[in-house]
Order: C-alpha cells, then structure tokens, then sequence
C-alpha cells in the first residue's frame, strides 16, 4: 500500500460532502443538538449563572468551558452549519430560540452550579414539540376552522 501525504489525497481524491450545513434547518439543529448531549448523558455539564438577571448585552456574551452550549459548538457539523461561538447569544442565534427557551437548557437558577446532558438534552427535545396555542389563538381557530354542516338532499 503506498502512503500520500494529505495534500496528495485532497488533489487526487473527489470527495463530497453527503449533505450541505447550510441547508439544515432549526428543527435539524435542535435534533442534533439533543443528540450529541445524549452521547454524553451521563456527563454534568456547567450552567451560566442566573441569565435572566443580566443585561442583554451581558447576557449575550455570558459563556463558560464546558456548557450544553460548549457541546453543540464543538460538533463540526454545527460549525459548519453556521454556529459561530459558544456563548448565550449565539446560540439564541443559531438555534433560533428565545430567551425563556434557552434559559430552560442552561440556567443556573434551574439545576445548580451543573446539569446532567440527559437532562440538557431533553430540555431541547422538548423544544421541538408543537406549543400549545393562546387562548385566543384557540377561540379564533374554533370559529374559523370550523366547516359548515352539508344539508342532506
């Protein structure tokens, strides 16, 4: 077997990528995310300290070593799909959640100074499930949504 040098391979081979990171879309961002801290369950992962009291801007750029946050931008894939850094407002950002959201994954006001992935991981999981409408997003869609009776003939 004769050996190449990495440059070698990259101009002989022709490789391509099975899919392109930029087509992924949040739900797929948010699986993957999940996913990789399931790799890791059984891992306790840093949270950022009581988000919810900082100024935007602080809050923003809070970050810590070894975060939910510090996981999903360690994955090339992530990176590659766009994840610019591993702090609070970035992953706003590239997740395309709210504050209330993220705040459930990673706070220190809900699991203490760390959080088990397992349980960062459902947290992301479930923001993937359908939201509940408002009340009045309901009463709107009962009245709108409802089809008129056909008359027998």
């Amino acid at each position: 077997m004769k050996h190449h040098t990495l440059e070698q391979l990259q101009t002989i081979a022709q490789v391509e990528p099975c899919f392109d990171p930029d087509d992924m879309t949040r739900r797929q961002r948010l699986e993957r995310w999940a996913e990789l801290l399931e790799l890791i369950r059984y891992r306790h992962l840093d949270t950022l300290h009581e988000t919810e009291f900082q100024v935007m801007d602080e809050r923003n750029a809070l970050r810590c070593d070894y975060s939910p946050i510090t996981i999903a931008f360690r994955d090339p894939v992530l990176r590659a799909a766009g994840m610019e850094t591993d702090t609070y407002g970035e992953a706003k950002r590239f997740f395309e959640i709210s504050d209330d959201e993220l705040h459930d994954v990673v706070c220190y006001c809900r699991f203490g100074t760390t959080v088990s992935a397992a349980v960062a991981a459902r947290q992301v999981r479930s923001l993937l499930a359908d939201k509940p409408k408002g009340f009045w997003a309901s009463v709107a869609g009962f009245f709108i949504g409802r089809q008129p009776k056909e008359q027998p003939s």
